[in-house]
């Protein structure tokens, strides 16, 4: 089975070496791809949705290109602050807990995690969509098994790393890129002599409208239709999120990226709304508004082709499916970083903070896949109920990040630049929470309760993870508290090891309480043991694999750790030593640290780990606590050797 895993994660990569660091960062221009991918594909369909918003008034969609366009710069320009700020990533949950508080980072967290679901769903049912506009209408019937297939391909292509991933879906990426420019430059620059007269008609269409409905009619009507096009500004805050796993200099390339992004994703929406508008683009059964504007670009471009046509434009519709693909990349990337994130501070199971053999965070990856496998089924794939429950939290995430930027710059207006950052990061504020009300009271009773419930219930899980973590740490305090730190000068000469005696094997925790407790009773129950070795596991989760000054801090904590245990021994008359392990793996370097001591003390020795007992113990429970004592306890047994556990009830 192990073989098989491998097959697909692939070769497991060494966390101390310090070239695997570097083997596995990403330059911008990847970055662009796995975590740009998203917002550039939301021009597959945020413009069509905010374009069909205006009916009959096709010549208003100048000004909605234009205001998409300038949106995109005002979100990316509040977002660079953000990758200054905060250069080891998180983005919107870091941003809304630092500047804000823990309760409005819980909520831009559970947010953030309802819409990665979604950017899965609605990337590769909207990609899944595109590539249907080639075939019969009685083949849609098809469409939600391949993308739930797609799922599943997903989130074992992400087994294997972000980097591997990303360039496995860079020729798609890139093609998309070229075949859209060539389309929308010969789109627009084939009707340039009447490019001089769209504002003139788009002021007198407005102005008629405003005659024969009222302005406010007029306002409402360019509202909807902007911010339900809000799904085009979706994936801008993928950047900040994932800092980290950039080259450095981190913090330049992250900007970077953004400014690749931004410039790919504004002239992409806003020229395709201009492309519907120049060639009086209508929606067709069966096929999206992009496969009907561009089909009629590319009959113009080769009058003659016929079955030449329709080969070229299944290629520019394939190549938008496949960028919808590459987009649900970033919510495999992003959501299993903010449960990370969130692990850290207790709001989700810390299990989430663990990192597989090829250094991803593989259970949010699962997470996120199997909820959007459940999303697709239960709204049947439709790309209209997922750009609705899309948005609001998309909107909701990026309104609490920049109003936390504002108030940050209100804290700091004694530096330097304060009142520029200020203004530009209220004003990303204001147009974000204007679109977040619009969508929400538009789409409400229309699917938009759907999400608030969603997030909610998240809130709430999240609400009593913390509750149950938080107690459980008060109690395993109080058991740290009984063993302070050891008196300075009391230094004995400590006893020579003798390794054809017998030792007692202690397997050491992350609290000294639980660790002592182990200790204390195998001396009490078997006094004949002088010999005791401690064994801990340094395990390199998400947070310690951060940097390489992360990795130090972890191996000063171990060492001291372990030397305290050892000189507790010592002072007690009783030969001691230690080994200590690092890994992603704790069991397994576990296991490979009491091989070597079963090996070294070969006569009777026996492995003691405290086992940890709720007094209200159930599934909820358990799930949030690792089983790591009886996994090795098993272990143990079937290889023929010992291992005691020694309970301690916490609470």
């Amino acid at each position: 089975m192990e073989k098989i895993i491998n097959f697909f994660r692939g070769k497991a990569l060494d966390p101390m070496d310090p070239k695997t660091r570097h083997a596995i960062s990403i330059i911008p221009l990847l970055a662009w791809v796995g975590l740009g991918a998203d917002g550039l594909s939301s021009s597959c369909y945020g413009p069509e949705e905010a374009f069909l918003a205006l009916g009959a008034n096709h010549n208003l969609a100048l000004f909605l290109a234009m205001a998409t366009a300038v949106t995109v710069f005002i979100i990316a320009l509040g977002y660079n602050q953000i990758i200054e700020l905060f250069p080891t990533g998180g983005g919107g949950y870091k941003v809304a807990t630092a500047l804000l508080g823990s309760k409005a980072g819980l909520i831009s967290g559970s947010a953030l995690l309802v819409d990665y679901v979604l950017t899965i769903a609605i990337s590769l049912a909207s990609g899944v969509d595109a590539a249907f506009s080639l075939v019969p209408p009685e083949y849609q019937d098809y469409k939600l098994i391949i993308e739930l297939g797609l799922v599943v391909f997903m989130i074992f292509l992400n087994f294997r790393g972000i980097k591997e991933s990303i360039l496995i879906l860079l020729p798609i990426f890139l093609g998309f890129c070229i075949t859209h420019a060539i389309l929308i430059a010969y789109g627009i620059g084939i009707h340039a002599p009447e490019l001089g007269n769209l504002f003139p008609n788009a002021i007198s269409e407005a102005n008629a409208l405003g005659s024969n409905l009222g302005w406010i009619m007029v306002a409402s009507l360019f509202l909807k239709a902007y911010s339900l096009g809000g799904g085009t500004y979706t994936g801008l805050e993928a950047v900040s999120n994932n800092v980290n796993t950039l080259a450095e200099p981190k913090v330049p390339h992250g900007k970077r990226t953004m400014w690749y992004l931004a410039f790919s994703l504004a002239i992409t929406a806003g020229g395709i709304i201009l492309l519907y508008m120049l060639w009086g683009s209508q929606k067709v059964d069966g096929q999206t508004l992009n496969a009907t504007a561009f089909g009629a670009i590319i009959n113009h471009l080769n009058p003659n082709g016929g079955g030449v046509n329709d080969i070229a434009l299944a290629v520019v519709l394939l190549l938008e499916a496949g960028l919808l693909f590459v987009a649900a990349q970033a919510g495999f990337l992003d959501g299993p970083t903010v449960l990370s994130n969130m692990a850290t501070d207790y709001w989700v199971p810390r299990q989430f903070r663990e990192l597989s053999s090829r250094l991803v965070r593989q259970n949010g990856i699962l997470v996120m896949g199997i909820a959007a496998f459940l999303i697709l089924i239960f709204t049947g794939g439709s790309v209209a109920t997922l750009v609705v429950l899309y948005s609001i939290n998309v909107f909701l995430t990026f309104s609490l990040s920049l109003f936390g930027m504002s108030v940050y710059w209100v804290k700091h207006s004694k530096d330097a630049g304060w009142i520029r950052h200020f203004l530009l990061s209220a004003l990303g504020f204001v147009v974000t929470a204007s679109i977040l009300a619009i969508t929400i009271s538009e789409k409400l009773f229309e699917g938009g309760w759907l999400t608030i419930l969603v997030t909610s219930v998240v809130v709430v899980l999240c609400l009593l993870t913390r509750k149950h973590y938080e107690n459980f740490r008060v109690q395993l305090s109080k058991a740290d508290e009984a063993f302070p730190d050891l008196p300075a000068g009391n230094s004995v000469t400590p006893l020579q090891i003798d390794k054809s005696m017998p030792a007692a094997i202690v397997l050491v925790s992350r609290h000294r309480g639980a660790s002592m407790h182990a200790l204390m009773w195998a001396m009490r129950l078997f006094p004949h043991y002088k010999n005791y070795v401690f064994v801990a596991v340094g395990e390199v989760d998400a947070t310690s694999f951060e940097g390489h000054q992360k990795m130090e801090e972890l191996k000063e904590k171990m060492e001291k750790s372990m030397s305290y245990y050892v000189d507790f021994c010592h002072q007690h008359g009783l030969a001691a030593t230690s080994k200590i392990g690092f890994g992603t793996d704790p069991i397994k370097e576990f296991m490979k640290l009491t091989d070597e001591a079963y090996v070294e003390f070969p006569n009777e020795s026996v492995c003691f780990s405290s086992k940890l007992l709720l007094a209200k113990a159930n599934f909820f429970t358990k799930f949030l606590h690792n089983q790591t004592p009886l996994e090795i306890q098993e272990r143990l047994h079937f290889s023929g050797r010992q291992m005691i556990l020694l309970p301690m009830r916490v609470g």
